[in-house]
């Protein structure tokens, strides 16, 4: 078991990271780097005579890059301590490296080169408190300096893990920002899951979203890149890269609000975990095409809101195997027409024309009636998204996996 009184004393006389991280990596006997939430480098430990080209790099350039961790899966990665041991491209030694947590905020990451392979000999326990300790002195550091509020990336960090009080807390450190200057943008998510690479020493990604977006600051938040665009902003080269790269990349429509980000990547999350689970391969998507999806989503788990034809059209289907429910729904956003109808069936008109006699003279549902079209046209979009899992007929411009039209 390792003596821990020097971290502990460490931890009690100062708020500073630098002295425990150094007694750290000499109690260890190994280098030791730690990285906020946004993968700056807080602090380091190089013992002397240790050389590493790519961990000096990070060192030197005060970040560790996007790739590092890009894909790492936690929950299925990490061994008993929570941690994952890992090697990185052109460099002979493993690392290992671990969340920070504090008071169940996430406040960064903890890295360990493991040149001598003697990590795993440390008990789990020991490596559990020095973890403590440290995410302890960095949330008292936190306090102490108020790093947060020194850049917008900071700033939006601590915005979206919800850690300002309200807004007049949030605007009045803004003023102090890059960001007072925001009238309206959008925020893009682009998830790394494709893009394998872990080198420490360059960060192609990030160069090119830069030269891209000058006046923009990508920053990484829960293993996401994001990037906050100005309304002005052309996000068409934000194709260009996913089809380079293999990004998978959601983006909203303009908000003019910053205090509501939180409430825009909560929705961008959303979608981009539903498109992960339908899709294969990288993908550009905008909000906007998929607004009546996620409206629908709202209230798709009501069903005393369906009305009650509409439930019995929907038995009738489970029970014959029929298409009424997607018959009716596209009769009537189609206005009626007929032939319209049929083309984005593509059904031939006799059998639409069953299909429309029987509701309206079977189920005793008056197609024609103005003041029932949207009862009607709502409670068959919840019934085919819910029970059929229709999601392509409530998108636009986008392909799901599986799907062969629009």
């Amino acid at each position: 078991m390792a003596d821990l009184s020097m971290l502990y004393h460490d931890l009690l006389s100062s708020s500073r990271l630098d002295r425990l991280i150094a007694d750290t990596g000499r109690l260890l006997d190994c280098p030791v780097l730690v990285a906020d939430v946004s993968f700056h480098v807080l602090g380091s430990y190089l013992p002397e005579g240790f050389h590493d080209d790519i961990f000096e790099a990070a060192i030197k350039r005060k970040e560790i890059t996007y790739e590092v961790l890009s894909s790492f899966d936690w929950e299925r990665m990490a061994d008993e301590t929570g941690a994952i041991y890992s090697p990185v491209e052109d460099t002979p030694y493993i690392r290992r490296f671990s969340r920070l947590m504090s008071e169940g905020i996430k406040l960064g990451y903890l890295v360990f080169v493991d040149p001598k392979l003697k990590l795993k000999e440390v008990p789990a326990e020991d490596l559990r408190k020095i973890e403590a300790i440290i995410a302890k002195q960095l949330f008292c550091q936190e306090r102490h300096d108020r790093f947060y509020g020194s850049s917008s990336e900071e700033l939006l960090t601590r915005l979206l893990d919800g850690r300002f009080s309200g807004p007049s807390a949030f605007r009045a450190q803004v003023l102090t920002s890059s960001l007072s200057d925001f009238q309206s943008g959008k925020l893009a998510i682009i998830d790394l899951g494709l893009y394998h690479s872990r080198n420490f020493r360059d960060d192609t990604l990030k160069k090119e979203l830069k030269q891209a977006f000058p006046k923009a600051e990508p920053f990484l938040y829960q293993d996401d890149v994001l990037l906050l665009l100005k309304e002005s902003d052309d996000d068409l080269v934000l194709d260009q890269l996913q089809e380079k790269y293999g990004l998978r990349i959601v983006i909203s429509e303009v908000f003019s609000d910053l205090y509501r980000i939180r409430v825009v990547y909560k929705a961008l999350h959303k979608l981009k975990d539903h498109l992960l689970s339908h899709t294969n391969g990288s993908f550009t998507a905008r909000f906007g095409q998929f607004r009546e999806l996620m409206l629908l989503w709202r209230i798709m788990d009501r069903p005393e809101l369906i009305d009650p034809r509409v439930r019995l059209l929907s038995a009738y289907d489970r029970e014959h195997d029929s298409e009424l429910c997607l018959t009716l729904y596209t009769y009537l956003c189609c206005h009626h027409s007929l032939q319209t109808t049929c083309e984005k069936l593509f059904t031939h008109k006799n059998t639409v024309l069953y299909r429309l006699r029987k509701i309206r003279d079977d189920m005793g549902i008056d197609i024609d009636e103005p003041e029932e079209i949207l009862s009607l046209v709502l409670s068959c979009a919840i019934v085919l998204l819910k029970e059929e899992h229709r999601d392509q007929l409530f998108i636009h411009g986008f392909l799901l996996k599986g799907d062969t039209h629009a």
